[in-house]
């Protein structure tokens, strides 16, 4: 009975269904107006957002549950891990730098608008050494490993992902003055848009979200981003507002001429998970490894992912250049 009380928390859990159990029997109507009860009201929209996904998916058989393996796996390996390091490390970083923050803003409507613009920014540095810093690449990797496209998606990552990025994101929105409480609203938002533009193309074909598309990351760009394609590779890493990846000119819009082909560009059993989550830092191992000298192995570890001390590279930059595009 214990496992079968255990089974029904975990469901529970998963769907938030136990803090809105726990909202609706100790709160009024007007708490769900609060910042807390929209939080309580938000979060089973994705959970059943990705279960009717997945059944859509395998009624219409347009995938299999092997397609949802890596994320799986992913998600009950990190499930208490990677959330409480996470939650850590934010905590660190706010009582480390909001002293030394270089001014404070006060949580009003104007503010947080600078704050979000300055949260994306945030979220693009991380993002970007992510794709371009090789020990970095291995922390991020695993969330590009599937070979589709759908909600899971969101949950396949490497268990020190999470920390590694709110290091970097929650430094940066401190020292710009950010309060915590607007740092974790935004946080809040960030995380649940991120998790959407994960839906599936068989779920929602063309998501490219008309004129919005112009100023918001839509689905259709995220999916762009998870391209092994040469042509969308190291591209739209924001997550909500597309600012500063045109400011950045890695913007890319889907091309209709151009069909996204996710996953990575090494070699990988499919729908692996251990290949999935520990696959590029065997690969770093091996090549450190084998690097002549103290300097290139240092460089195997934080130059980009595809770069050689051989001057063989094959790093996006190098692939896009041989197949002659530019920004």
């Amino acid at each position: 009975m214990e496992i079968v009380q255990a089974i029904g928390d975990w469901i529970l859990g998963f769907f938030g269904f136990d803090n809105l159990m726990e909202f609706l029997q100790n709160k009024t109507f007007a708490d769900f107006l609060t910042y807390d009860g929209i939080k309580v009201l938000i979060r089973p929209l994705f959970p059943i957002t990705l279960v009717l996904e997945l059944v859509r998916g395998l009624l219409f058989k347009s995938f299999g549950l092997s397609n949802y393996k890596i994320p799986f796996f992913s998600y009950v390996l990190n499930a208490f891990i990677g959330r409480y390091l996470s939650l850590g490390m934010t905590a660190i970083c706010i009582g480390f730098f909001e002293p030394k923050a270089l001014f404070h803003v006060s949580f009003t409507w104007y503010w947080f608008i600078y704050g979000y613009i300055v949260w994306e920014f945030a979220h693009f540095i991380y993002h970007y050494l992510a794709h371009k810093v090789r020990l970095f690449w291995c922390l991020h990797s695993t969330h590009h490993a599937p070979e589709n496209m759908n909600l899971a998606v969101s949950y396949a990552h490497f268990f020190l992902e999470g920390p590694y990025a709110d290091i970097i994101r929650a430094s940066i929105c401190i020292l710009a003055g950010l309060p915590p409480a607007m740092l974790f609203t935004i946080m809040f938002i960030d995380g649940t848009w991120g998790a959407f533009i994960h839906i599936g193309d068989h779920l929602v074909k063309d998501a490219r979200m008309g004129k919005l598309g112009n100023f918001m990351l839509s689905p259709a760009h995220h999916r762009v981003h998870h391209a092994r394609n040469v042509q969308y590779m190291d591209t739209n890493f924001c997550n909500l507002l597309n600012i500063w990846d045109r400011v950045f000119k890695t913007y890319q819009p889907e091309l209709d001429e151009v069909k996204v082909e996710y996953g990575i560009t090494r070699d990988m059993k499919p729908n692996h998970f251990l290949d999935a989550y520990f696959g590029e830092l065997v690969a770093l191992a091996k090549d450190v490894y084998s690097a002549p000298g103290l300097v290139n192995k240092f460089l195997y570890i934080f130059m980009p992912p595809g770069w050689s001390h051989t001057g063989q590279h094959k790093t996006a930059s190098a692939m896009k250049k041989e197949a002659g595009i530019f920004k």
